[in-house]
């Protein structure tokens, strides 16, 4: 089988036995880059070899089945494992061959609000096949939150931690007094600290602006200061409870895992490669006629 983890910027293929991965390719060919009207012709050229050799049967997860993607693929509310993922799939004509999308998740939180994951699931459908009891965290642009139990995601809750860190540097007076350099541990360590005291994140993110202006934040340290106060919040906010399992790119998990820690928890890093044993698990149940 093969796999496809289609994101926003970029496309991991997988050529899959089972579980075990034989081949993967990565392509900065995520749908941003992709004309309308072309995702046949870009899969077909990152995969054609493989489907010269036999393979039949491709199973896409990721921002490939979102509005702007090749189809959208609706999303399934929770709770859902592995093999409600898989009855719920989008199937698509793609000559002889079986194609289909797996749905996103869809969440509400206590006050009704609706909340959506599309990529997550088929990591956390990974992650499930050793850990089907935990708390995860999946850290980035928009970060995740998910419960699972027994093997079922519950709920889960999202935080646009990383669009906001960029969109502040990028577009706000705090980032005309930043400067690049070294990540500063001791000031993200910092940051992390003062989301936890009162005041709130709008008033402490006003303290980025002062206390450079009265030279006890260095330029350099402001971004690493700036990080720490929006993940403290996030941890602040959600109040998970230990250990918390990390799916995610191991820098921006280790930060994580020092937030975590000043809020005296601990964190594991769940191994790599989690969307091809997501996608494996998910086939594993697949009905493909």
């Amino acid at each position: 089988m093969i796999g496809i983890d289609w994101g926003t910027t970029s496309l991991r293929a997988y050529r899959l036995a089972g579980r075990i991965v034989l081949d993967r390719r990565d392509r900065s060919s995520g749908i941003t880059k992709v004309a309308p009207g072309a995702f046949p012709d870009t899969l077909r050229s990152l995969v054609a070899d493989w489907l010269a050799a036999g393979e039949t049967h491709i199973l896409m997860a990721g921002m490939v089945g979102s509005r702007q993607g090749w189809i959208e693929a609706p999303y399934l509310p929770c709770p859902a494992d592995p093999a409600a993922l898989a009855t719920a799939l989008t199937k698509i004509p793609f000559g002889t061959i079986q194609l289909a999308i797996v749905p996103g998740l869809t969440h509400r939180d206590t006050a009704g609000i609706p909340e959506v994951m599309r990529g997550e699931e088929t990591q956390l459908a990974g992650a499930i096949a050793t850990t089907p009891d935990a708390v995860f965290c999946l850290p980035g642009t928009h970060s995740k939150w998910a419960t699972v139990q027994r093997g079922i995601v519950t709920g889960f809750s999202t935080a646009m931690t990383g669009e906001i860190f960029a969109a502040l540097r990028g577009h706000t007076i705090l980032g005309r007094m930043m400067a690049d350099g070294p990540h500063d541990d001791d000031a993200f360590r910092r940051g992390v600290a003062r989301a936890r005291t009162e005041g709130g994140l709008l008033h402490h993110l006003f303290g980025v602006r002062t206390l450079g202006l009265f030279g006890e934040l260095a330029d350099t340290a402001a971004p690493a200061y700036l990080s720490g106060l929006l993940i403290g919040t996030e941890i602040a906010a959600v109040g998970p409870t230990s250990p918390v399992q990390l799916i995610g790119e191991p820098a921006l998990c280790r930060l994580y895992t020092l937030a975590l820690a000043e809020f005296g928890l601990q964190a594991h890093l769940q191994p790599p490669d989690l969307a091809a044993t997501g996608l494996a698990l998910i086939a594993e149940h697949a009905r493909w006629t």
